[in-house]
């Protein structure tokens, strides 16, 4: 582990770029910077006959993902039902908070242990490695009196008044983001051979992350990332990546680029997902990269369950059992003070979940 020693540390991109050379902090190991890299032949599913009813387009685009998720968990999809026009202006209204002046921006500073609010190269957490990236991130949860307005409440309070209509844009992405994820679990269990509002069931009172990413140009892109190789310790990833392009996933032994697709949305399996599938699907490995001359932004919703839900895949799916029962508050504690996310996440939380009930 490399956390950081002082939580005071800050990522100020317009700073850091007027230098010849990034800190060493920036610079990650040879075997891990980016090179030249060939595009991954990922399907890209078009989810119009899902949703209108007809069993056949719902089956092919079930085998497709089957496939998918075997492999390498990942897959992009059409059609998806999200509004151009919103995914647009959640995607540009992200300026309107990473152009601030950091002074600014760190009234939404994460706080330690939380998984809230901004945070600039993650350096208030670890002291080496570092992405070249802001975040923010923020709760999303299913619609009842108390939590209606969640997210316009979160950017009213936390940024001020003058964010309201920016936390209205989100509140209504994220209510999109959360109708399109059921609607992924359901084509996930006709894929598994569970019935099919299982999992959708099991979801429908989540409790989600959403988190608005901005990598910042950097003068040396070959020597960095903007995001390490890590597997989501969350169920399910949406991504939306605007035209720069960046995103690469581990597949057939080797990093291969991921070009954006112009109204498609990424979807990613993650760790909980993969343990409620038994192993069957694989959690992806990803990373981002940066470059030189552009700013990449993109906007990532993670699907979670409610935090006290126990994580065991269903009687359905046969076989020895590769993962101790947990439940998501367990993993997101273990991912939050004990580890840092990577490509070992769950195998790891499962050895450290058996040895503290021993």
């Amino acid at each position: 582990m490399d956390q950081a020693k002082n939580n005071n540390k800050i990522f100020d991109s317009m700073e850091l770029f007027k230098q010849s050379k990034i800190p060493k902090e920036f610079i990650w190991p040879q075997t891990e910077q980016p090179n030249s890299l060939e595009q991954l032949e990922a399907p890209v599913i078009d989810l119009t006959g899902f949703f209108k009813g007809d069993k056949a387009s719902t089956q092919r685009a079930a085998d497709l993902i089957r496939t998918a998720c075997q492999n390498h968990g990942f897959f992009q999809v059409t059609n998806h039902g999200v509004d151009v026009s919103l995914a647009a202006e959640a995607l540009s209204c992200m300026n309107d908070f990473f152009k601030l002046p950091l002074s600014h921006k760190l009234r939404a500073q994460r706080k330690p242990g939380s998984m809230w609010g901004y945070a600039g190269a993650h350096a208030d957490r670890f002291s080496s490695r570092l992405p070249w990236k802001e975040t923010l991130s923020f709760g999303y949860q299913e619609e009842d009196d108390d939590t209606k307005h969640i997210v316009t409440d979160y950017f009213i309070s936390t940024l001020g008044v003058e964010f309201k209509q920016m936390g209205l844009v989100y509140q209504k992405y994220c209510e999109a983001m959360q109708k399109l994820s059921l609607g992924i679990m359901e084509l996930l269990a006709i894929s598994l051979g569970v019935e099919q509002s299982y999992y959708k069931d099991f979801f429908r009172d989540s409790k989600s992350i959403m988190r608005c990413n901005y990598y910042p140009p950097c003068q040396e892109p070959d020597l960095t990332l903007g995001t390490g190789p890590h597997c989501d310790p969350t169920s399910l990833t949406i991504l939306q990546q605007d035209q720069v392009g960046g995103l690469q996933v581990f597949a057939e032994d080797k990093w291969q680029c991921i070009p954006p697709v112009r109204d498609a949305l990424v979807i990613n399996i993650g760790d909980t997902f993969m343990a409620l599938s038994n192993g069957r699907y694989k959690s992806c490995l990803h990373r981002a990269v940066v470059n030189r001359e552009c700013e990449r932004r993109s906007l990532a919703f993670f699907l979670c369950p409610r935090e006290d839900r126990v994580i065991r895949p269903p009687a359905d799916i046969e076989g020895p059992r590769k993962y101790p029962d947990f439940t998501w508050s367990e993993l997101r504690e273990f991912t939050q003070r004990h580890y840092r996310a990577d490509m070992k996440t769950l195998q790891s939380f499962s050895q450290w979940l058996l040895s503290t009930a021993s």
